[in-house]
């Protein structure tokens, strides 16, 4: 039976009641189009793409947007050569992009935090799934320990952190994205008893400065930033294994980066 662009597009969106606004769309390739193969990832960066193109895939389904943007905006790139020079790839090659980002994280509970939660063997421990957070009780671990055991778990070379690395937690929340501003990332604390946040990415203004200002009043809270990519990468993960469950007669790979950041 012949599986189409649109075949796939309808099994990963039933779940979740239309979105009248959403970013998620075919960017392109033709809804049509039979599916050889599918390669899905974090984001289509040129080297996924070229990546898709060799493995003989002709669907790539990309959480993030393909042209730097959460809107993928291109009227600024129009005669930007890095741009062009990806465009003319995609059009040559006729690989179709599919963005699934807002019904992915509409998923009860949101299929990021799902892949994260997994990705950290953290599923024992959930308490609560909200829409934008995920609360948990773990054994008790320094943050010096949970920083190791996160970048251990990911494969991150490195993560960000404020506080007391020897301070005990328990009660953490986890945040996958950009979801790390203050609006939602700062209530947090108080409303779960949380001695610990987790979070993808936020301004470095808003929830730091708020634990830095915990911390000179005494009290014991603790931030790790691990960064959008490696929150978000476990998600992406878990999203091409439900796909290869979908659609078994297709192959389905999932393809990782390594960290763009380096510290020096």
């Amino acid at each position: 039976m012949m599986i189409t662009i649109q075949d796939v597009i309808t099994k990963l969106t039933k779940p979740v009641d239309k979105l009248e606004i959403s970013v998620d769309k075919l960017v392109f390739g033709d809804p049509y189009t039979e599916v050889k193969g599918i390669v899905v990832a974090f984001v289509a960066s040129h080297y996924v793409i070229q990546r898709a193109i060799d493995m003989g895939a002709n669907l790539i389904i990309t959480h993030e947007g393909t042209f730097y943007s959460h809107h993928d905006r291109i009227e600024h790139l129009e005669h930007d050569s890095v741009y062009r020079n990806k465009r003319e790839m995609i059009d040559e090659s006729g690989i179709a992009i599919y963005r699934f980002h807002d019904y992915w994280h509409k998923y009860q509970p949101d299929g990021i935090m799902v892949g994260l939660i997994q990705g950290l063997g953290w599923t024992h421990y959930v308490e609560e799934n909200n829409a934008t957070s995920t609360l948990l009780t773990i054994s008790n671990m320094t943050v010096k320990e949970i920083a190791d055991y996160v970048k251990r778990k990911l494969s991150i070379p490195f993560v960000r952190v404020i506080g007391d690395t020897s301070m005990p937690c328990t009660r953490i929340g986890l945040l996958a994205g950009y979801r790390g501003g203050g609006d939602i990332a700062i209530p947090l604390f108080e409303q779960g008893d949380l001695d610990l946040i987790i979070y993808g990415e936020g301004p470095e203004w808003e929830t730091p400065e708020y634990v830095r200002d915990a911390i000179y009043q005494g009290r014991n809270k603790a931030l790790i930033n691990i960064g959008h990519a490696a929150s978000e990468e476990p998600g992406m993960e878990y999203l091409a294994e439900l796909t290869k469950a979908f659609f078994p007669g297709i192959p389905v790979h999932f393809i990782s980066e390594e960290n763009s950041f380096q510290f020096l």
